[in-house]
Order: structure tokens, then sequence, then C-alpha cells
């Protein structure tokens, strides 16, 4: 993978090169009848340097490299084209925030120049992988020891998958092999590796066939699924030089969730300079339109349940939380979830403000402090949270909250139960990714707007 990294990070480089020559060369701008690229262009041609290691990075990000060096086109074609996209996105958004004089129309140049390099790059690997003399070159011959099943299930993984071009010469139930019949199958049939599946046998005989292989010098792969899990992923990483088998249910540390926080803080401070007018003014309103301070603040859970304090704008009467009580009988959510529709604590001003979302704003400083993100499930007040009844429902605390989520762009409080809201929380959680925080971004602006299935 690292190699196909490097060569797609060399083509970036190339195909921002390409396009800066391209709008730079006179001939092809009076051919095309463009204007003239600005004056000063030529001080961006060091920025594809920056591409070297940022290209690579995000390709990843959309899964471009998860998959099998021959696949389906349309596992290649996708993630290539949002990566192509959030490349030339974030050449944009650098340009216009650097305040560099570079021709719009290069960075376009840029990203279909890119795209098509890269895709073509794809096709010339497939050619040559399939072709009948590569696969008698680099097909790889492997033994698989387990139990009956697991050797079974393993075949057939393999059987389904022919481009990966490994050829199973035997299979041995590791219960009933010895180790002088293992080595001299791996001398009869020139063995690149070995796959060994766990599950079902000793620790001993798994750490005895290793040995083997050690002495052989031929590669040992051990199916480290040792314990049936549900949502769990399972990842290695080193414990002071001792492996360790990790299981995650919730997004794995990467350069992604960097470039999240990374997104969050921009995109904060971004807001808020551009919002400061409009958000003095409705400090303003607020306070003139009725008794009571400005900002509304609350405990509610963070990450892993870590309380902090939220703000908002105030939308209710200073009384609002022991008014609370009596309006329980009212509650139209079904679970620990506090929802009412004409809720009378809510003043005149903040109808509008709840009805466009603009009390969630302050919560851009939450943000800053990296209390929540802009994108997560929303956060609950401390005693909702203690109220509930399925221990599962808790994993939706697993990752910073949000500003907005699925459940605020799929219907918000028109979903009353609170099963449905916990659910899409958990499809955000599994599914996490910056291509679909981005979505779900965009997804939230015609939402807020519109005030759709706003209370």
């Amino acid at each position: 993978m690292q190699i196909h990294q490097l060569m797609d990070a060399c083509l970036f480089a190339l195909s921002f090169w390409l396009a800066y020559m391209l709008r730079s060369n006179l001939a092809i701008v009076e051919w095309l009848n463009l204007p003239l690229p600005p004056k000063g262009m030529e001080t961006v041609s060091w920025f594809y340097l920056i591409l070297i290691p940022v290209a690579p990075l995000v390709l990843e990000s959309q899964g471009f490299y998860d998959r099998p060096m021959i696949s389906s086109r349309h596992k290649t074609l996708w993630p290539l084209f949002k990566g192509c996209f959030l490349i030339t996105v974030g050449l944009i958004l650098a340009f216009f925030f650097l305040k560099l004089n570079v021709a719009r129309s290069m960075v376009i140049w840029f990203g279909f120049i890119s795209f098509g390099l890269v895709y073509l790059k794809e096709e010339i690997v497939r050619w040559v992988v399939q072709s009948k003399l590569s696969q008698a070159q680099h097909q790889r011959r492997f033994l698989l020891i387990g139990a009956s099943e697991e050797t079974a299930r393993m075949r057939d993984e393999l059987r389904a998958h022919p481009e990966v071009n490994m050829k199973v010469v035997a299979e041995l139930d590791l219960n009933q092999t010895s180790l002088d019949a293992l080595v001299k199958l791996l001398h009869d049939h020139s063995v690149n590796g070995v796959i060994l599946g766990a599950r079902h046998t000793y620790f001993e005989q798994v750490e005895a066939v290793i040995k083997a292989c050690e002495m052989e010098g031929v590669e040992a792969w051990l199916v480290a699924d040792f314990f049936r899990t549900q949502i769990s992923r399972t990842s290695f990483d080193d414990f002071y030089g001792r492996p360790v088998m990790v299981f995650r249910t919730t997004p794995e540390a990467s350069w992604q969730s960097v470039a999240k926080r990374a997104m969050d803080f921009v995109g904060a401070i971004v807001a808020l300079l551009l919002l400061s007018l409009p958000l003095a003014l409705v400090s303003l309103l607020i306070k003139l339109s009725s008794p009571g301070p400005v900002l509304f603040h609350q405990m509610r859970s963070g990450l892993n349940g870590a309380p902090f304090t939220l703000y908002k704008f105030r939308t209710m009467v200073t009384n609002a939380e022991q008014l609370k009580h009596e309006l329980e009988a009212m509650n139209e959510m079904r679970g620990p979830v506090f929802k009412v529709t004409k809720d009378p604590r809510i003043t005149p001003l903040g109808k509008i403000l709840r009805r466009y979302s603009i009390d969630e704003f302050p919560q851009l400083f939450n943000v800053l402090r990296g209390e929540m993100s802009l994108v997560g499930p929303r956060p609950l007040p401390v005693d909702e949270v203690r109220r509930f009844n399925d221990l599962s429902h808790r994993r939706r605390l697993s990752v910073r909250p949000g500003l907005t989520c699925l459940w605020q762009v799929s219907g918000r409080n028109q979903i009353i139960e609170f099963k449905d809201w916990v659910r899409l929380d958990l499809e955000y959680i599994d599914n996490w990714s910056l291509w679909l925080d981005l979505k779900i971004l965009v997804r939230t602006i015609p939402v807020v707007l519109l005030g759709t299935g706003a209370k």
C-alpha cells in the first residue's frame, strides 16, 4: 500500500504542476479564449509540495486503499472521486483564506487531471496484475491450519477473492498434525506462508507452529478472531514492546480524527467571526425582550459521559428548570428526553431563535474549548443520561457531542422515539468519516434555514 500511496502522491503533485503550466501557457489561454492568468500566479507553484503528504491521506480517509489490488471499478471510481473532490475543495479554501492570486480554472483542471492520472495508474496496475504471466509469477502458496470448520471457512473466503492470487496447497487440523509433518509440507510445496485459525485450538500449539515457521523463514498469519464480538472492531497496537489486541466501537485514532479537530477549531473561529454582529444583535434583543441573563448554562454529558457546561441563548423564562417538573406529563418524547411542542416556558423571541436553531450558536465556544464538535450526537442533560434504561444507549457518549447530527437532518423533533434517535447516533458512530461529517454539515444548512422539525 505504501508504494501505491507514494505513486499517488507523485501523480497529484504532477497534476498540480500540469494544471499550473497549462493555465499559465498563453497559447492555450488564447486557444480556449480564457482570461489572462492573474499576475503573481507563479507564487503558488510551491504549493504542489504540500500535496505529496496530504493527497494519499485524503484518499485513505475515503477507503481508497481498503480494497484488494484488483477490485471492481466502482470500488475504485467512487472513493477516488470523493478524494479528488475533497482535495480540490481544500485547495480552493486554502487559496481563499491565504488570499493567493490563483486562477480558479487552474484548481478545477487540477481536480480533473489528478482524477484521470490516478485512475489511469489503477487501470495499468489492473492490466499488469491480471495478465497470465503476472499471475503465474506472483501466485503464493499457503497452508491453512486450524479446526476443520475454520480452514473450510478460510478456504471459501480465499476462493471468493481470486484476485489475491493465493493457492491453498494443503489444510491441516492443528490438533492432529505433528510438527514434523508440517515441516515436510513446507519443504515439499515450497510454501510462502501459513495461515492459522486459532479460535478452537491451544495457544501452545499455535506458538509451536509459529516457531517452526520462524526457523523455516516462512510467514505465519494468525487469524486472531478468538472472541466473537458484535460491534467492536479489532486492531493491533504495541504495549511497551508487546503486541496487544484492541477492541473498539468508536473510530480509531487517525489523521482523520486530527483533521476533524482541526476542522472543528477552524470552523468555529470562522463562524464566530462571520456571525459576531448578528450574535451581538441577538444578545441585545434577548436582554431587552425579557428579564434574565442572555446566555443559558446547563450541565450536559460529553465524551464518555464527562459533564461540561453547555452554552445557549436563553429562550425561556428564568425559572424554566423549576417549571419543568410541572410539565412532565406533557412530554412528547418516548424515553428519558423531555420535549414539548408548545412549551409555555418559551419566550416570544425564544420561539424564533429555537425555530431556526439560533439559540445553539453559542455552542461554538464549546467547540473551541474542545468539549464539542461541529458534528456528533447532540449532548443531553446529565439528569436525562442518568435515566437511560438501556445501557447500550450510553455508546452514543463514546464520541464528542456535536452541534448537528444525523438526528437533526433526519427530522429532528419529529422523531419521538428515543431509540430511533439513538439508532441514528450509533449509525453515525459506526460509519463515521470526514466525508460523512461534510455531508451532514451541508444537509444542516437547509434544515436550519427552513426551521425543519424544530420545536
